[in-house]
């Protein structure tokens, strides 16, 4: 498996999208998570799975709950590999295209 087509399948869905946009603000429990959602928690929690399981979101023990956060070193994978495309309408200098063909090998 490539190693980024666990992040880009976790963000295909608009709702794990919708997910990290909350998780933005800061860490939270699922249940505050849930009351946002027109889904139930357990819905959610399989979400925050996925999202987990794909380096997206960590999450941490907070007494009797789990607080979940961005995990910013998940979408530095992410990143990375969006890096090797030239961004909007500037052209790619033949010394860029040559670094993104070794970064590649």
């Amino acid at each position: 498996m490539d190693a980024y087509q666990e992040q880009f399948d976790a963000l295909v869905d608009a709702t794990r999208r919708a997910i990290l946009l909350r998780l933005l603000d800061g860490p939270m429990a699922v249940g505050e998570l849930a009351n946002a959602f027109p889904i139930s928690r357990p819905a959610i929690s399989q979400h925050l799975r996925v999202l987990k399981d794909a380096h997206l979101v960590t999450d941490e023990a907070a007494g009797q709950r789990r607080l979940y956060r961005v995990n910013a070193e998940g979408f530095d994978r992410v990143r990375e590999y969006l890096e090797r495309f030239p961004a909007g309408d500037r052209p790619e200098t033949s010394e860029a295209k040559n670094e993104r063909w070794w970064k590649a090998w």
